[in-house]
């Protein structure tokens, strides 16, 4: 990772942000066209989501950065938009949907032809996430593969806006659709052994080329969390973003977003949940234990190893913020970490 120059999304061109009552609008509009419920939403976010920043042309005859769910369950119309829980409000605008689905890093879909993590949108296709499952183990008495369908059809679905903060000094502002994690863990009746939580991505070479491409990296993708923060009503298993189903660059079909930590904690594609007595090893602090520890809160007033944490910057824009201990969520964590 230290020797892969990372474009920063702000040095780009993009489109400006969408501002909180645009996006309310646009989903009270198609419901009135009853264009919800369709199972598909065509209708851009602005003008400017129309638009591809790269080319000025139609996002919408860019056909191939714009990859289609997978993954499709009976009724699963009917879960997308979802209520928003005004619980959870912002300091900012929503991130515009394109930019949120196109400027995102997931290593296992890097190219061998295109080193930067922040296309993975173009090489998702094919990542097949139809009929997905999760494998639930450990100390918990539901165990077994659970299709996620089912899942979402017994915990129902909510949206949330949450701030989004990297390691790497971006944020944005995403609206995420899915399930508490709690009322999950709660579902699945863990034993008193269980104290913490191992989560797993799936891994192909077949499917994604990142995997295919760099084997030094240790594969599948792992990443865990204490039980009592797994039990934070802020932790959130998202299925859904911009009230549709997650894209498959932004973890499609179900991931895990614990929007006070980094977000390579923020776990993607996940294929199985594994309850454990033990602190579980992580992926990046397995590479690089100096740079990515277990907890991983974000802190303005730690500075990753080769880099101060006290600012971020939006994207697109670029607009510098001083970053927020918990990254703003402190009401809701900071005593776990007393």
């Amino acid at each position: 990772m230290a020797n892969i120059h990372i474009p920063k999304p702000w040095e780009r061109i993009s489109p400006k942000a969408t501002e909180e009552k645009i996006y309310q609008d646009r989903r009270q509009i198609l419901k009135q066209l009853g264009l919800i419920g369709a199972g598909s939403l065509l209708l851009p976010t602005t003008l400017s989501a129309c638009m591809n920043p790269k080319d000025g042309q139609s996002s919408q005859m860019a056909a191939p950065d714009q990859q289609a769910p997978d993954f499709h369950f009976e009724g699963e119309e009917n879960f997308y938009p979802a209520k928003r829980n005004e619980r959870y409000t912002l300091d900012r605008p929503l991130t515009e949907e394109y930019t949120a689905t196109h400027y995102n890093n997931f290593y296992e879909f890097i190219s061998p032809k295109d080193r930067n993590i922040y296309n993975a949108y173009k090489y998702v296709g094919k990542f097949d996430t139809s009929d997905w499952q999760i494998e639930i183990a450990g100390h918990v008495e539901k165990k077994g593969k659970m299709h996620l369908g089912d899942i979402i059809k017994e915990m129902g679905t909510e949206e949330r806006t949450y701030r989004f903060r990297c390691v790497e000094r971006w944020s944005m502002a995403v609206p995420w659709t899915g399930f508490s994690l709690a009322k999950f863990i709660q579902y699945l009746q863990p034993t008193d052994k269980a104290k913490y939580i191992k989560f797993t991505s799936f891994a192909s070479a077949k499917q994604m080329p990142g995997v295919a491409n760099q084997d030094w990296y240790p594969w599948p993708y792992y990443e865990g969390l204490r039980m009592d923060e797994a039990m934070n009503e802020v932790a959130l298993l998202a299925t859904g973003i911009y009230g549709k189903p997650l894209p498959k660059q932004n973890g499609a079909p179900v991931r895990l977003v614990v929007p006070w930590k980094y977000g390579y904690k923020n776990i993607k594609s996940i294929v199985k949940m594994e309850f454990v007595s033990k602190q579980p090893q992580t992926f990046w602090n397995t590479i690089a234990p100096s740079e990515y520890p277990f907890v991983s809160n974000v802190n303005p007033a730690k500075p990753h190893p080769r880099w101060s944490q006290a600012q971020e910057r939006m994207i697109p824009d670029g607009e510098p913020r001083p970053t927020l201990p918990f990254n703003g969520y402190g009401e809701f964590v900071a005593s776990l970490y007393k």
